[in-house]
């Protein structure tokens, strides 16, 4: 009779053994499939409370759209080495926390790029922070195909 339990206890076990086994790669699949998606929330352009758009969208942007601000996150002195015609220069560490006296309409347009995008994105999260509604990050100058001027 003992052995018979035996037999029958490695019979369940095994049977129960595949559905483990689905079971664990399902969960494996759901945690692969999760990390997919937060990728793709990630990924989403509105994801800090901005919009991240491409250089090319920028330049259409500016050629169609009547009240914007370009806004210019690098310091005084790489502005004056060229920056982007009918840009503003407010230093990304020196945005403060209060209001921001040349960014008074909190619901204009405000399009920021830096150098490289590091600093136009943090910049980008602190306007909205400060309750900004339409911002949008182009990237950097270093990959601009537009004028630049130094005046």
């Amino acid at each position: 009779m003992k052995k018979a339990h035996l037999i029958l206890l490695a019979a369940v076990m095994l049977a129960a053994m595949p559905m483990t086994a689905c079971s664990d790669r399902s969960d494996a699949s759901s945690a692969s499939e999760k990390s997919v998606a937060t990728e793709a929330e990630t990924a989403n352009p509105i994801a800090e409370g901005y919009r991240q758009i491409s250089q090319e969208e920028a330049q259409k942007m500016m050629d169609t759209e009547k009240e914007y601000i370009i806004l210019d996150v690098r310091t005084p002195d790489e502005y004056a080495e060229g920056h982007i015609p009918g840009a503003i220069c407010i230093s990304h560490d020196s945005i403060p926390t209060d209001d921001i006296p040349e960014l008074p309409d909190k619901d204009q347009l405000i399009m920021v790029y830096c150098r490289s995008g590091r600093r136009s994105k943090l910049a980008a999260e602190q306007l909205v922070a400060q309750g900004y509604t339409n911002v949008v990050e182009f990237g950097g100058i270093n990959t601009w195909s537009g004028a630049i001027t130094t005046d």
